[in-house]
């Protein structure tokens, strides 16, 4: 999102060196959170932290896993001596050019 501020007046606005914005925007400088907070603040930008939760339930996956394993092995199991489908080393090798 963009505040339509140009750098000079978003650095005038943060109270922060018009150099120093440079810095940021070009990557030569990292900010800290007092610098991100004016910036935010000085572009109408309001910075707000919420606790932030795990993007997967990590009991619950293990749950699942657990499940899916025991089925696994409950499953009937006949080895084959051949492959139904080909080695990964001959899936790997190069093709040569026809």
């Amino acid at each position: 999102m963009q505040s339509g501020l140009s750098q000079a007046e978003l650095a005038r606005r943060a109270g922060l060196p018009r150099s120093v914005v440079n810095a940021y925007v070009k990557g030569a400088r990292e900010p800290g959170v007092e610098a991100i907070s004016r910036l935010a603040a000085a572009g109408g930008l309001e910075l707000k932290l919420d606790r932030r939760r795990p993007p997967v339930d990590a009991e619950r996956a293990g749950r699942i896993l657990v499940q899916v394993l025991e089925l696994a092995e409950a499953l009937p199991f006949k080895p084959r001596a051949v492959l139904g489908y080909p080695h990964l080393r001959d899936r790997l090798a190069p093709r040569s050019a026809a």
